[in-house]
């Protein structure tokens, strides 16, 4: 069964074709889909990038055929609550022109096809769950880390959602000692997001992260921040991993100072995690690398999960 899926970034938008089993089993065993074709194109304004993944996709059907189901991994937040009319929407964002768009509803008028939608973050959630790093686990979350922050979550086998879905990347953090910069969120300012994601980082220092040497002080101090940001998962959500992804996410050396400022933080308070190589298969890499994104869009046309049948 041919799927076509797309992971729709802030900055870039990864469209797959993708060959799997929909409605299989969410078991141990099942098997990730393999993906057929998948190109990028850059995210600019709603109208001209759809028109782009639409002949993109047109293309694609003329040559594979058509897909019979259709997962979107988007950029949030979604507005609304997750299976309500409004959920497909881009709720509050400053990219220019999204907010409030019907990405759904114009996917679904450019392709003929009906798309399943959740959070790019929940989406690779599931993915790493499915087929990844938490293969096996009830209970864990994904981040990324790059243009911003965003996180996942999966507890009990299921994604979560309430009145909304997780906005991790916007709790409050305080404010490590010495840090002047008033942050980067154009809604809270010192947010997890506004003190960490990738642009904060070059502001901060005047060059972009990939600039950065390995010990620079901006690694250390990225390092701190977001094991702040982590608390929660452990203290609230109790999960049994963290999968940390996303371009500044997978900075070399950046989980290692991670972990041992999380451990600091918890102050021996989870002893779960005093255990030897306890915090080191706490904290991991994504399973399905750069691919997670996509494949979460393929999973939640496959399974999905918590999706109203009627789409």
């Amino acid at each position: 069964m041919l799927i076509a899926a797309i992971e729709a970034g802030g900055t870039k938008f990864v469209l797959g074709l993708l060959e799997g089993t929909p409605g299989g089993s969410t078991s141990a065993d099942s098997q990730a889909p393999t993906i057929l074709q998948k190109t990028r194109i850059p995210t600019e304004d709603p109208a001209s990038t759809l028109k782009a993944a639409a002949a993109w996709f047109e293309q694609a059907f003329r040559e594979r055929g058509r897909a019979a189901v259709f997962g979107v991994a988007s950029f949030g937040p979604l507005a609304g609550r997750f299976g309500q009319a409004t959920w497909g929407r881009i709720g509050p964002t400053p990219k220019p022109g999204w907010a409030g768009f019907d990405l759904a509803g114009e996917l679904r008028r450019l392709t003929g096809l009906d798309p399943v939608m959740d959070t790019d973050v929940n989406a690779a959630a599931f993915a790493e769950g499915l087929w990844g790093a938490s293969r096996g686990l009830s209970d864990h979350v994904y981040v990324t880390v790059g243009t911003g922050i965003g996180g996942g979550v999966v507890t009990n086998g299921a994604l979560l959602h309430g009145a909304g879905h997780p906005e991790t990347g916007h709790v409050p953090v305080p404010r490590e000692p010495g840090d002047e910069y008033p942050g980067r969120c154009p809604f809270h300012g010192a947010c997890l997001e506004g003190m960490a994601s990738g642009p904060a980082v070059g502001e901060r220092w005047g060059t972009p992260a990939e600039n950065l040497p390995a010990g620079h002080p901006a690694w250390d101090l990225e390092a701190r921040y977001l094991a702040s940001g982590f608390l929660p998962f452990v203290h609230v959500l109790a999960t049994e991993r963290i999968v940390l992804g996303g371009g500044l996410g997978s900075a070399p050396g950046l989980m290692e100072l991670v972990r041992g400022h999380l451990r600091t933080r918890l102050a021996g308070y989870a002893p779960r995690l005093d255990e030897p190589g306890a915090m080191d298969a706490f904290i991991v890499p994504p399973g399905l690398g750069g691919d997670a994104g996509l494949l979460g869009a393929a999973a939640l046309a496959m399974f999905r999960p918590g999706f109203p049948s009627s789409g």
